[in-house]
């Protein structure tokens, strides 16, 4: 095993992000919601959404009759982006993950404040989310993806 790949496993098995500049996977995170239970966590507590939402989010999921399915895939992958960068929930501020979605593009996960300084740390370039929901369960997954390697970039390619 190189120095390198020896590093990476004893990063992985501690927890430490080590930034990847290598255009790799820095992590992948899942998170599965159950809508009913997110929908009486919503309704117990009246303030919750503002607490867990931008403003952008919960207007978005008020264009619908029942935004709770979109409240909770947003929610998902919140918790998803704390998985791929290998931290645990509180590591900061759910506003700080805000999924945006414009017309009938993707949606896109886009960082603030701690968890973009997070980001940053590990090395991630660009960031990949698939959700989707039934009536009984919403899911997230989110790719982290570190910079393109020297050299592969279009703009970089010396083969023209």
């Amino acid at each position: 095993m190189t120095r390198s790949a020896a590093d990476a496993v004893v990063a992985e098995v501690t927890g430490v992000l080590t930034a990847r500049t290598d255009g790799g996977v820095v992590g992948i995170g899942i998170d599965a919601v159950d809508v009913e239970r997110f929908r009486a966590a919503l309704a117990r507590r009246p303030t919750l959404a503002r607490r867990l939402f931008t403003t952008g989010e919960r207007d978005y999921a008020a264009l619908v009759p029942d935004p709770v399915p979109r409240l909770a895939t947003r929610f998902a992958t919140k918790e998803a982006v704390m998985k791929a960068l290998g931290l645990g929930l509180g590591a900061f501020g759910f506003h700080d993950v805000e999924v945006v979605r414009t017309g009938l593009d993707a949606p896109t996960v886009v960082l603030h404040d701690a968890a973009a300084d997070a980001s940053g740390a590990a090395g991630v370039a660009r960031w990949h989310l698939s959700l989707t929901h039934t009536d009984l369960i919403a899911l997230a997954a989110v790719v982290a993806e570190g910079p393109e390697p020297p050299g592969t970039a279009p703009d970089d390619r010396t083969d023209r």
